[in-house]
């Protein structure tokens, strides 16, 4: 499990999602949230600008990440 840091309170999915390498671009985030290839806390998450905090967990794409 890959561990991604982040300063303030909380970050956007779409924006994780990039920021960690997950997805290119902002375009490709978005169609991967939106298809439901996105797990959140081991349920599917289709809302792009869910707010994102420490403690949570993303998979995407066989790779899983924690906010920490």
């Amino acid at each position: 499990m890959e561990e991604f840091r982040i300063r303030d309170e909380y970050i956007k999915l779409g924006q994780l999602l990039k920021a960690a390498g997950l997805a290119e671009n902002g375009a490709d985030a978005k169609i991967a949230v939106q298809e439901g290839q996105v797990m959140l806390n081991g349920e599917v998450c289709t809302m792009r600008g869910r707010k994102i905090r420490r403690g949570d967990v993303i998979e995407f794409d066989g790779r899983t990440v924690k906010v920490v």
